[in-house]
């Protein structure tokens, strides 16, 4: 009877021992992560909304849900930098997983909070020149992302402004000076002379430099205007597109949701699937990767959209090559 119960306690003892690793991954799996996410915008933005719609669509293909294994809480920064800053310390001080941050202003001011903290961010267009890595194949430190794009684009946004204004002779390009925008303005220098195109940048911050810079460029004949990836202008792109139109300013711009409100065309990629892009980061990271391992990635489509019912209200005909390129065309 003592040697059954011997046996028995073993068999128990070898049973415990191989549930012990399933239990204990179990545990694992189980555990809620937490994500903080720091967006430069408006809360209530369609297109804000539409990116972490994206965000979110890529953490459930990865295996993560919200509610379920997974809790992420959002703050929204606009162009304060005393709110972006107040909402980075409130993210840091929950201490997530992994934090997600939109654009170069949310970023630095997360950057400033954290060291630790695994830092995936999205639309950031210079992450070397703001300090975030120290090479894209090998970011270093905490910090790794996608890129919005390369500054040579800015020769396809130009080329656009001459191809549907053949006589364009001066393009205004905008940019918050906080911003990395300077980027796209040293690459324009090298490729307007080949344009014969004559460069303008005007620095905006508020709503009244907008309207000085496209009056400007509205009181001279064949004038242009360039709006790169540039928050100041994102959260007043209503008036930058109203005044183009007002002014007939012949204006390109950086991605899709400036041309469905209404501005003239645009070349670039989908921010939504930018964002699908920082779920796969997460999930690397919640799986036991450093960011200093995971390179920063460039985007990989690119497409053009067209508003001829703008085109038309500023004079403008839209060229064959042009239309053909369109991926998308609004009339």
């Amino acid at each position: 009877m003592l040697g059954l119960r011997r046996r028995e306690f073993i068999s128990l003892l070898g049973g415990a021992a191989a549930a012990a690793p399933l239990q204990a991954h179990a545990q694992q799996v189980e555990r809620v992560r937490r994500i903080g996410v720091l967006m430069s915008g408006a809360e209530h933005d369609p297109e804000m909304q539409a990116r972490l719609g994206g965000f979110r669509e890529g953490l459930a293909r990865f295996g993560w849900w919200e509610g379920r294994n997974v809790r992420a809480e959002y703050r929204f920064a606009t162009a304060s930098a005393d709110r972006a800053a107040a909402a980075a310390k409130e993210l840091v001080g929950l201490q997530p997983d992994v934090l997600v941050a939109l654009a170069t202003a949310s970023v630095t001011a997360l950057k400033q909070q954290t060291s630790t903290i695994p830092i995936v961010f999205v639309g950031v267009p210079d992450p070397i020149g703001a300090g975030f890595v120290t090479s894209l194949p090998r970011p270093g430190g905490n910090l790794t992302g996608t890129l919005l794009y390369e500054e040579s684009i800015i020769g396809k946004w130009l080329s656009m402004l001459k191809e549907i204004q053949p006589r364009l002779a001066r393009v205004a390009i905008v940019g918050n000076p906080k911003t990395n925008v300077r980027i796209y303005t040293q690459a324009a220098e090298a490729i307007a002379p080949s344009l014969a195109i004559e460069l303008e940048h005007f620095a905006i911050e508020t709503a009244a430099d907008i309207e000085h810079v496209i009056q400007s460029v509205g009181r001279a004949p064949n004038g242009g205007l360039v709006v790169p990836p540039d928050l100041t202008a994102v959260l007043h792109r209503d008036l930058v597109i109203g005044l183009a139109a007002q002014h007939r300013v012949p204006a390109v711009y950086q991605a899709r949701f400036w041309v469905l409100a209404g501005g003239l065309m645009s070349y670039g990629t989908d921010r939504v699937v930018g964002f699908r892009q920082a779920a796969y980061y997460v999930d690397r990271i919640l799986h036991g990767e450093k960011p200093a391992d995971l390179p920063v990635q460039g985007p990989t489509k690119f497409e053009t959209i067209l508003n001829l019912k703008t085109a038309k209200t500023l004079g403008l005909t839209v060229p064959p090559g042009l239309l053909v390129a369109a991926d998308e065309v609004i009339e």
